[in-house]
This record gives structure tokens, C-alpha cells and sequence, in this order.
């Protein structure tokens, strides 16, 4: 309900329910909409929501922004799984970037028979790149473990 929110100081925004009110604070330029498309991915459908999640997506406030791709991250969280165009949107920004917690939330929530051929590919990427960062931290704690009591023995 309008009542719930101020699109002028942003607060409450979080927990819009309603795309129409977010499509008519976006004909209006406001600029908490990152935060407002937040609430239409909890409270509304994938469909009502991914659209204006895109939108929400080529904000020009890099916040904002921001907002929208942890807008993306929380639909997979809820729906297990993305419409084409939110997964395309998540390849085109990349991981690394603005997108990599969307990225990683979408490897982990959304099943990985349902994940696109490029998404299935980031799976093992980051899996095997975990697994090594997981076994060269562990070997760097083995080998001074090792070098402190030669040390000690020295002494």
C-alpha cells in the first residue's frame, strides 16, 4: 500500500508489493526504485518482478543498481530459477563484478539441471576454483605449522 512507503526519502520502499506503483515511481524518476524492486522480488510473482528487475538493472545510480542485481539473487533464493532474461542480464554483467553475489546465489538455489549451459559452466568454474583456493590455504597452514616447529627445535 502507498501508505507504506516514502518514495522521497526511500524509507519503506523495500517492501513494495505492487509493479504498478513501480512502474509509475519509475515514469517518475524516482530513485530509490533498486530498493523498491527488492520488495516486488519477495512479494510478486518472477514474472511481474523480472521485468522491472531488468529495468532496475541499467539504473544510472550504481547503488540503485546494486539493489536490482541483490533483487536477482533474492528471486532465485525464492522461485529456484530465473526467467532467460535474467539470466542473460547475470551473464552480459559477468562475475566479478556488481553481479557476482546474483551470480553465486543463482548457482546455489536454482538446481543444476534447470541452470543455462553457461551458468552450469560457472558452477564447476567456481566449484574447482574453491576447491583449490580450499587446498592451497590448507597446504600455506600445513607447511608454517611445519617451519615454526623446526624453528622451536632449533631453539
Amino acid at each position: 500500500m502507498a501508505s507504506e512507503w516514502n518514495w522521497e526519502s526511500g524509507e519503506g520502499v523495500s517492501h513494495v508489493d505492487d509493479p504498478a506503483e513501480w512502474d509509475a515511481a519509475f515514469e517518475r524518476g524516482e530513485w530509490p526504485l533498486g530498493s523498491a524492486v527488492i520488495g516486488l522480488a519477495f512479494n510478486c510473482s518472477l514474472e511481474e518482478a523480472s521485468p522491472r528487475i531488468i529495468r532496475a538493472m541499467k539504473l544510472p545510480d550504481r547503488a540503485q543498481r546494486g539493489f536490482a542485481f541483490t533483487a536477482a539473487g533474492a528471486a532465485a533464493r525464492i522461485h529456484g530459477e530465473l526467467t532467460s532474461e535474467l539470466y542473460a542480464a547475470l551473464r552480459a554483467e559477468g562475475p566479478g563484478g556488481i553481479a557476482d553475489n546474483a551470480i553465486r546465489d543463482t548457482l546455489t538455489f536454482v538446481p543444476f539441471r534447470r541452470l543455462p549451459l553457461w551458468f552450469r559452466w560457472q558452477m564447476v568454474r567456481t566449484t574447482v576454483s574453491d576447491k583449490l583456493g580450499y587446498r592451497w590455504t590448507r597446504s600455506q597452514d600445513v607447511v608454517g605449522d611445519a617451519w615454526r616447529s623446526l624453528r622451536r627445535r632449533r631453539t
